[in-house]
């Protein structure tokens, strides 16, 4: 179980510092022309990237199940991410393409070594502990991103002369942070390569190239009949988007908006971590005693309103309240989802429901992205971006009242 939830450990230093708070802030100050046009050229990486996602996760998930597969492929994205968040540190400022095609690679790997990952919840935990353990793996990944904040805050931001000689001309020392996250995750992942098994359950040959029309199409089939499963995913898909584009523009929010200095942003993403993991481990035991539905819609509820707040602050203040909100629910609201899906799904299909799992969290991902970058582009004002997550939220709120958790479980236990 640690080698897993280590993985989460390692990987959470890429959505961090890259996508959330320092790179994608960069990106908007520095490489591109101005704040706007940089917010809405990194709506455009983060939907290209979220439909690569939606179209490949559940293919891959396909293969996986009927392959012994799951633990390469785990390996493959990993390496891929890591050697693409390093390629970022070489691209200067004014090369806005170069930029956003590295770090799409970067995040597709990311995003996809994921639905692998994730779909290993159900066999290495008990139906008594999922919640906790998947908050477990949650509170240790925003620890991780924790600890990197600060090691890239105080080893290459915020000194005179930062650390291995990198200058602070062109923002090498910004530049720099990649080669931080790339070897992060990189070292932490190691254990998760050497411990995690493969499955024990025998897997037949598999030729790639013949797979995943057919085997598409009887998933999707096999996936319709457990009805709660569909319905957690289709709120999902909400709920999911006003977090990803959270998660995609906080830091180029307080940047533009609230003139967010580097520096600033760093603490800002250190107390939002130290409150996610606080979050997503005490929910963690109100998941297995409450239930992952009722957990997702305390968190949704929660995230609700820190929306409303961010959108509607006058000042720094305000929205730092907002932000720890933000914290305190974002984690929950992940760990519980996934614990949630890992009481649904039947352990013989984890791969190939994780797939769409993942297809559900990324199937619309572009809408709030394009909606933030259409909205701020049209009214010249990141706030009014930042208000179409308000509805995200509460329209998967509204559709996960739906789900029936106890008749889910049922369903996975039984053959349909």
């Amino acid at each position: 179980m640690f080698a897993w939830t280590l993985y989460d450990f390692a990987n959470s230093a890429f959505t961090t510092l890259v996508v959330t708070f320092i790179y994608s802030t960069y990106f908007t100050k520095s490489i591109a022309l101005d704040e706007i046009s940089g917010t809405v050229l990194w709506s455009r990486g983060i939907t290209i990237s979220a439909i690569l996602i939606a179209v490949f996760s559940p293919i891959m998930g396909i293969i996986a199940d009927k392959s012994d597969l799951r633990k390469p492929f785990l390996v493959i994205m990993t390496l891929v991410s890591v050697s693409a968040t390093t390629a970022l540190y070489f691209v200067l400022p004014g090369q806005t393409i170069e930029a956003l095609a590295i770090f799409i690679v970067a995040n597709f790997a990311f995003e996809m070594g994921m639905v692998f990952y994730n779909a290993y919840l159900p066999d290495i935990a008990p139906p008594d502990k999922i919640g906790r353990i998947s908050g477990y793996g949650w509170s240790l990944g925003y620890a991780g991103g924790l600890l990197c904040l600060l090691v890239a805050l105080f080893g290459f931001v915020n000194p005179e002369i930062p650390w291995f000689g990198f200058a602070k001309e062109i923002g090498e020392n910004i530049r720099a942070t990649n080669l931080l996250v790339a070897a992060w995750f990189g070292l932490f992942s190691i254990p998760a390569f050497i411990w995690i098994r493969k499955s024990s359950r025998a897997k037949s040959a598999v030729k790639l190239q013949s797979i995943p029309l057919n085997d598409l199409i009887i998933t999707i089939k096999s996936i319709a009949r457990y009805k709660q499963i569909i319905r957690l995913l289709i709120a999902r898909i909400f709920y999911n988007d006003g977090l990803i584009t959270i998660f995609a523009f906080g830091g180029i929010y307080a940047a533009g908006t609230f003139n967010f200095s580097f520096e600033e942003i760093i603490v800002f993403g250190i107390v939002l971590n130290v409150t996610a993991g606080l979050g997503a481990f005490i929910l963690g035991f109100t998941d297995d005693k409450l239930g992952g539905k009722n957990t997702v819609q305390i968190s949704n509820i929660g995230l609700l309103v820190a929306t409303i707040l961010a959108v509607a602050a006058p000042d720094k203040t305000i929205f730092w309240i907002a932000g720890i909100l933000v914290g305190i629910f974002s984690g929950p609201n992940q760990a519980a989802s996934r614990s949630l899906m890992g009481r649904l799904v039947p352990k013989d299909k984890a791969n190939e429901f994780y797939g769409f799992y993942a297809f559900s969290g990324k199937a619309t991902t572009f809408a709030g992205p394009v909606l933030f970058g259409i909205m701020t582009e049209l009214f010249n004002s990141q706030r009014l971006g930042v208000a179409v997550i308000i509805l995200f939220f509460l329209t998967g709120a509204i559709l996960l009242q739906f789900v029936n958790e106890k008749s889910g479980i049922a369903e996975a236990s039984k053959k349909l």
